[in-house]
């Protein structure tokens, strides 16, 4: 129709349409409409078959990066909110590890310091000198305590500032904490087999912890003739175990719904381990297995 008129169905008006459609449309549809276009063009002899056809990749080019910066945008929000969510899951388990750092401190100070107070009380009449020795000890625990809740809370005033005004626990100072619980009258002995070395920083705090937690079970819940902490280093395992006869009692934590076993789980399940706290026919005893690597001695899987 436009040809008996003088007007050319080529040109600019075509190529922009053809763009703009393969822009702004489906790709099946800028397709359907290229490719009668380009026919009735070149038939007419009016353009050659690379214009229509050259409009129309330039508009598909421009949706396709359209929908790649787009892609692009969509990506980056859902990364940040990905990071956000990481962020608070984090902050979610820096928490539960301070309340559980909390937990431990607290709950071995104070169980120490009252049995210690109690005992020199009852003694302090007829042996005031070893009472006051007692009394000497409960206040150096007490001063322990003090500078780990101190450290603890300067830690979370301010994250970043390394504030470490005494070092975490270790196995190391084992000794130091079981003789800490035999000065409270607790029949307690140590036995470490296989070859002791370093371990993680961590795992180390974790291991020292459920042995400092299971005692002050022990302390709080029974009265034993015999307690026995047993640290068993394997070639790709360390067992800690804490055994009382104390009558089955050590599991007041548990039953009575205090946090005591659910936090040294928690703490041996960090470190890739697992906890089994249970009764026994004169006692309670609790093992921990926690993953060390793989040097050292063969372990003994009995």
């Amino acid at each position: 129709m436009l040809l008996p008129l003088g007007y050319s169905p080529g040109g600019a008006p075509v190529v922009v349409a053809l763009a703009s459609l393969a822009d702004l449309r489906e790709r099946s549809v800028s397709v359907a409409a290229l490719v009668p276009t380009a026919l009735f063009l070149l038939l007419a002899s009016v353009s050659s078959l690379p214009v229509p056809i050259g409009a129309w990749a330039l508009g598909s080019y421009l949706q396709t990066r359209r929908r790649y910066t787009r892609a692009l945008e969509d990506r980056a929000a859902t990364l940040e909110r990905e990071r956000e969510q990481l962020d608070q899951i984090a902050a979610q388990r820096e928490r539960t590890s301070i309340a559980r750092e909390l937990h431990d401190i607290v709950a071995h100070s104070v169980t120490v310091t009252l049995i210690g107070v109690r005992g020199a009380r009852d003694i302090l009449p007829t042996e005031p000198r070893v009472a006051a020795e007692t009394l000497e000890r409960v206040e150096v625990n007490a001063e322990q305590s003090l500078a780990e809740l101190r450290r603890i809370l300067g830690l979370l005033r301010t994250p970043d500032n390394g504030a470490q005004w005494r070092p975490q626990p270790s196995l190391g100072r084992l000794d130091e904490l079981v003789s800490e619980y035999r000065t409270t009258g607790m029949p307690v002995r140590l036995e470490i087999t296989g070859t002791a070395r370093p371990l993680a920083g961590g795992l180390e705090l974790s291991a020292y912890r459920i042995v400092e937690e299971a005692l002050t079970n022990v302390l709080k819940h029974t009265d034993p003739t015999r307690v026995a902490v047993t640290l068993q280093y394997g070639r790709t395992h360390l067992r800690v175990t804490v055994e009382d006869d104390g009558g089955g009692g050590g599991g007041g934590a548990e039953g009575g719904g205090g946090h005591g076993i659910l936090g040294m789980r928690e703490r041996a399940a960090v470190t890739g381990g697992t906890l089994d706290a249970r009764r026994t026919a004169d006692g309670f005893v609790v093992t921990a297995r926690l993953p060390v690597g793989e040097s050292g001695e063969v372990e003994d899987e009995a």
